[in-house]
């Protein structure tokens, strides 16, 4: 009964995970051979055989007939022979079957445990190789688990993939069973347990979404300079176009948006900006600004800044939600951003000086503020408190009451 459990143990295996031949074969005589060390001392003069499709297996021990015994491991006398074949003369090799009723109990519990765990090994070192090649893949697999911090995802095979909550799309929800599409992020070994970590945030994952969606993309036509988003608010796609007779971003869009808009609906409707790549620093930054219209561009190499000047109605329009369109605009040139309200420009009738408030606010900070292009009531309240902290050194506080000062100004 033992022996059928342990027939059973590799043959399950052998079906159910997926192990080659080979290595089958090799683990099986591995187990035993080190099982017949432990019993016999050596195992040198033991003939494994193993059919893996039959799922079953011999083993035949080898010893010298001898008039005297010394050895009893690799000898047996003429006369143990002789009672049960009295052909064998003494120097010829006597070969009797071992069976496995003869490991004993406990032997045959250790095979099953060993062989388990060689087998474990093997899954873990083969899904850790299978994945390692996939870094940067989009897999699909199906929620099993959903916790607070992290989603157990499984793929096809059963496999457990780990979606943490860092890595998700920050309006991401899901339930047991949903389906979820992620990029393979990083492959690692946790006490030697392959850790899969999956991810919807990279940059990656929105790239192999462009190529999965725009042929043009996935044949080499159009490249993908560089991706730069913020999950789930905004993202932007520089892209270029190898053939002049198409245009990279027309074919990313598609005809009425037919292309962008799986991937928006993938990505909870991030709103994605394609661009079109060109080493013109200039260009490349007043199209990294759209929508809005730049009046004139200073770039500053050593420093790694850019001064964009603009019309006071496209302030609000170049730094965005939030300042999310500055921030990927700045990621996507490598450059640090500052934006100017041009005074070039004609005042707004309605707006208001700041040095109008020199009785409610400090001149220092009116002083700190105009630094940084913001001279009217206006050009200050279209700015992010965090903008203004940071280009104006001003504590937030002070800005925020600033604001709320200008604020009511125009309450009134």
């Amino acid at each position: 009964m033992e022996g059928l459990n342990l027939i059973s143990t590799f043959a399950e295996f052998k079906e159910l995970k997926n192990i080659d031949r080979i290595t089958m074969m090799s683990v099986l005589e591995d187990i035993f051979r080190n099982q017949l060390i432990k019993m016999y001392g050596t195992a040198d003069n033991f003939d494994i055989i193993i059919n893996i499709d039959k799922g079953d297996f011999e083993i035949w021990r080898n010893r010298e007939v001898v008039e005297e015994v010394e050895d009893p491991n690799t000898q047996i006398s003429l006369e143990e022979v002789r009672k049960t074949d009295d052909s064998y003369q003494i120097g010829e090799e006597f070969t009797e079957e071992v069976k496995l009723a003869s490991f004993g109990r406990r032997g045959i519990l250790n095979l099953r445990q060993n062989l388990s765990g060689r087998i474990a090994d093997i899954e873990k070192a083969n899904l850790y190789n299978k994945y390692k090649d996939k870094i940067g893949e989009i897999v699909v697999g199906e929620v099993y688990q959903a916790w607070r911090k992290e989603v157990l995802v499984m793929d096809e095979d059963g496999n457990e993939l780990l979606l943490p909550k860092s890595e998700q799309i920050p309006s991401d929800f899901f339930r047991k069973g949903d389906t979820v599409r992620a990029v393979v992020a990083r492959v690692e070994m946790n006490n030697n347990n392959p850790v899969i970590t999956l991810s919807r945030t990279s940059p990656v994952f929105l790239e192999r979404l462009f190529e999965q969606e725009v042929p043009e993309i996935f044949d080499g036509l159009i490249t993908i300079k560089k991706i730069v988003r913020i999950p789930g608010e905004r993202a932007k796609v520089a892209v270029e176009s190898y053939d002049e007779r198409i245009d990279p971003v027309g074919a990313c869009v598609g005809v009425k948006g037919s292309r962008i808009h799986g991937i928006v609906r993938e990505l909870r409707n991030e709103n994605i900006d394609i661009i079109n790549w060109t080493s013109n620093m200039q260009l490349l930054i007043q199209r990294a600004l759209s929508p809005a219209k730049i009046s004139s561009v200073k770039i500053n190499e050593e420093e790694k800044r850019v001064s964009v000047y603009l019309k006071p109605n496209d302030v609000s329009l170049a730094i965005g939600k939030g300042g999310s369109n500055i921030k990927l605009a700045g990621l996507l040139i490598d450059k640090e951003i500052d934006v100017f309200r041009d005074i070039e420009e004609e005042e707004d009738e309605e707006d208001v000086l700041l040095s109008d408030f020199s009785d409610e606010i400090d001149s220092w900070i009116i002083d700190a503020l105009k630094s940084i292009g913001c001279d009217t009531a206006k050009s200050v309240l279209a700015l992010p408190v965090s903008e203004i902290v940071r280009r104006a050194d001003l504590e937030e506080e002070t800005v925020i009451e600033v604001q709320k000062i200008l604020k009511a100004e125009f309450e009134e």
